[in-house]
């Protein structure tokens, strides 16, 4: 086998501006020869196919063609396999000519994870963007300090609620569930993701419901609080649902990222009109990252590439409640939503998914105070109701943040609330909260 060293390159050989680095978890028989199968997944998502075709010239190669630029096997076998190896693992890194696909989505994940996502067990683990590629993106408008500005709140986490039931509801029964919500200190409410513009509660319907119920809230608690209104809809509707929304009154907006696609967020965020926050939905991105063989990395899929697109907080599932997801997925996740990354602005984390008023000190040790905690049955659901469980969630914040624990917390009378919380509930770590996935 002659593989023609244009293929491979090392990656401090590159012109590092011209090439986006895409890493690989890949597994295949062990008769494999690793180099000639990296070379062809990047012959199949560059310059060419199975069989080399007439037009395929060394110079259109030069120009188009994907570069090996890393190969590693995991155990790092050098002299022989043992005897009971069946299947062989390596990290493979291929680098991706920009100019082939610009800077956009659909035509960069056509080159990544292309046709090659049904070959078995390939996973897209990261991506590299040089300087000049990513320049092109402009990232969040707020992000985690807008955020922060918008609330006039910088020394705390802040409390997420979503609206349950899911759906159903009418304008005014959001509203009168926001009201309440708002009034218990929570800072941002959500709609959850599978209410949007239905017949039963139209979006504009309901913008001016909840807002005129929020400014009494906010009145009355001296705070601000955000909701963000689901403006999902088919990919033509989006900017409109967006624009009425705010015309409306909506201060924040929140969309169903991976459904919509990556392209269609990016079109909202960078847009000038749309002058207000975007939470990302997490709808779908299991299917894109759950299995461990193929897809792509859930720090990708969760957290770095809507951040990308420009969208100001992520939900990301937390594994305390009824989602399987490591820790290590988890935090991993939630950083690549907060970590430098050039001119891109941090979007903020806001784990849920069966979060309690215990996991508050969890949550605040993983990720300091730059975390939206994001709850809906503990809030919606306390014992003593909506306004009660927002209080619960800002007596635990304070408390913790001034260093006590949530246990500490509960003997101070004040906070009745928090106790309640706790006694129904527990604190993560020192007992199972509740065990959704077996029910």
């Amino acid at each position: 086998m002659y593989i023609d060293p244009l293929f491979m390159q090392f990656p401090d050989g590159l012109e590092d501006e011209k090439y986006l680095i895409a890493t690989y978890y890949v597994a295949n028989a062990k008769s494999m020869e690793a180099v000639k199968y990296a070379a062809a997944l990047a012959v199949e998502q560059t310059t060419g196919t199975w069989i080399a075709v007439p037009g395929e010239t060394h110079a259109l190669r030069e120009k188009h063609l994907g570069r090996v630029v890393g190969i590693y096997e995991v155990p790092a076998y050098s002299d022989s396999y043992p005897a009971d190896v069946t299947e062989r693992h390596f990290i493979l890194r291929l680098a991706f000519p920009t100019h082939n696909f610009g800077a956009q989505f659909a035509m960069m994940f056509t080159t990544v994870i292309g046709n090659i996502s049904s070959m078995g067990k390939l996973k897209l683990l990261d991506l590299e963007f040089p300087h000049k590629f990513l320049k092109e993106f402009k990232g969040a408008k707020f992000g985690v300090e807008g955020i922060r500005n918008l609330l006039n709140v910088h020394d705390r986490p802040l409390v997420n609620t979503m609206i349950k039931p899911c759906i159903g509801l009418n304008p005014k029964q959001t509203a009168e569930l926001a009201h309440s919500i708002a009034l218990g200190g929570v800072d941002i409410i959500k709609d959850d993701e599978l209410t949007a513009d239905p017949d039963h509660c139209h979006l504009v319907d309901r913008v001016k419901a909840v807002m005129a119920a929020l400014k009494s809230a906010d009145e009355e608690k001296g705070e601000k609080t955000l909701y963000t209104f689901n403006i999902t809809d088919r990919t033509e509707k989006l900017r409109d649902n967006a624009l009425r929304a705010i015309d409306a009154g909506a201060n924040a907006l929140m969309i169903n990222a991976w459904p919509v696609g990556m392209d269609a967020c990016r079109m909202l965020a960078d847009d000038p009109d749309i002058n207000v926050p975007i939470l990302s939905h997490c709808d779908m991105q299991g299917a894109l990252y759950e299995s461990p063989w193929s897809g792509m990395s859930a720090s990708l899929v969760c957290s770095k590439l809507p951040r990308l697109a420009g969208l100001d907080m992520g939900i990301v599932l937390s594994p305390y409640g009824k989602f399987p997801l490591t820790m290590d997925t988890f935090i991993q996740a939630g950083y690549a939503c907060l970590t430098p990354w050039q001119h891109i602005k941090p979007m903020m984390p806001m784990p849920g998914g069966g979060t309690t008023q215990g996991h508050i000190e969890e949550l605040i040790h993983k990720f300091g105070k730059d975390v939206i905690i994001a709850a809906g049955g503990a809030v919606i659901g306390h014992p003593q109701g909506p306004t009660a469980g927002g209080k619960a969630f800002r007596q635990g914040i304070d408390a913790v943040m001034k260093g006590a624990s949530l246990k500490e917390a509960c003997k101070d009378t004040k906070n009745k609330e928090l106790k309640s919380a706790i006694d129904a509930w527990g604190v993560y770590g020192e007992r199972q909260i509740f065990d959704l996935k077996a029910k």
